[in-house]
């Protein structure tokens, strides 16, 4: 009797070579998936959503899929819903996005015990500027095709709510649903993208790329109390000009404003998972001014955390 670990790789790999995509037999024998759905609308679209446990420590080299015709890939990390579990794992990070161009070379190092909750949406640019139409010219990354990118974006309430109505139940018309979904999911990603600032565009190489994350990586393992700049520049192994540029470039915000952005998106998780006190919640990430953490907390997430709570805990 084929087992469900079995049969959703099976179903994962009809998904892959249908988009063209090429997955090797070490990460099919090194993780176990625990939850998958897929969809196909080429050669405008495809859709994977699925949950993993890595078994075993490796990397894999990214390869671009053919059956999306000039495509990127945009990777939601870490939403909740999958295997309709409610709430998100203590020990899953905070949900981010990332979008690249499928041509940009990339090695992802999947660390043995480690969960993985994915929706990959990979989607021709042509078709993704006729929904931006007017608008396409604040997206400068999607038509200048000689140019690779990688941006990323913490994840906003409007795209958890989305991923998880995608997440949700079959029903019926269910492919019209996911298709229209995964295109409100994208909406909420390019508003948000497109509050960037204009930022200088440097040519990202994979060593640059992996510096910075390694930047990223060590200023956010203590949201109680920032790295210093010279800490971060000894990590990256660049200049502090270049560092800031990168950063700027990738996530869209300086890194300090990024630091407090993440520590207020936790301070909502917080208030809104975890159901902590505004006081609880301030104090747990360093905060000793409440005043200041709450004048934080309205900046980066709208409204005042009080207000938040109420909303979310009815």
């Amino acid at each position: 009797m084929m087992s469900p670990d079995d049969h959703d790789k099976r179903q994962f790999q009809s998904f892959v070579r249908e988009i063209g995509y090429e997955v090797d037999r070490e990460t099919l024998q090194n993780v176990e998936l625990t939850f998958q759905k897929s969809y196909t609308f080429l050669p405008e679209l495809a859709v994977f959503a699925g949950s993993y446990v890595v078994r075993k420590t490796f990397q894999r080299h990214s390869v671009p899929p053919r059956g999306v015709r000039n495509n990127i890939r945009i990777f939601f990390h870490n939403v909740t819903g999958f295997g309709n579990q409610a709430g998100r794992s203590d020990n899953l990070p905070l949900p981010y996005v990332r979008i690249s161009s499928s041509r940009l070379p990339s090695t992802t190092t999947f660390e043995q015990g480690s969960q993985v909750n994915i929706i990959l949406v990979i989607i021709d640019v042509d078709y993704l500027l006729s929904f931006l139409n007017a608008d396409s010219q604040r997206f400068p990354f999607l038509i200048n095709r000689d140019q690779n990118f990688l941006l990323e974006e913490l994840v906003t309430d409007d795209i958890l709510r989305t991923a998880g109505e995608i997440l949700s139940d079959n029903r019926p018309l269910q492919d019209y649903f996911i298709k229209l979904k995964t295109m409100e999911l994208l909406y909420h990603l390019f508003r948000c993208i497109s509050q960037r600032g204009d930022s200088t565009t440097l040519k990202l190489n994979e060593k640059d790329i992996n510096a910075i994350y390694s930047v990223r990586d060590l200023l956010l393992s203590n949201l109680s109390a920032p790295c210093s700049v010279q800490e971060l520049k000894k990590m990256a192994g660049m200049n502090e000009v270049r560092m800031r540029s990168i950063f700027r470039q990738i996530f869209g915000l300086g890194i300090y404003e990024y630091y407090q952005h993440v520590r207020m998106a936790e301070a909502a998780r917080m208030l809104r998972d975890d159901k902590v006190s505004v006081s609880e919640a301030g104090y747990a990430l360093g905060f000793t001014n409440l005043s200041h953490f709450t004048r934080l907390f309205r900046k980066h997430i709208g409204m005042a955390p009080k207000k938040y709570s109420r909303l979310n805990n009815p």
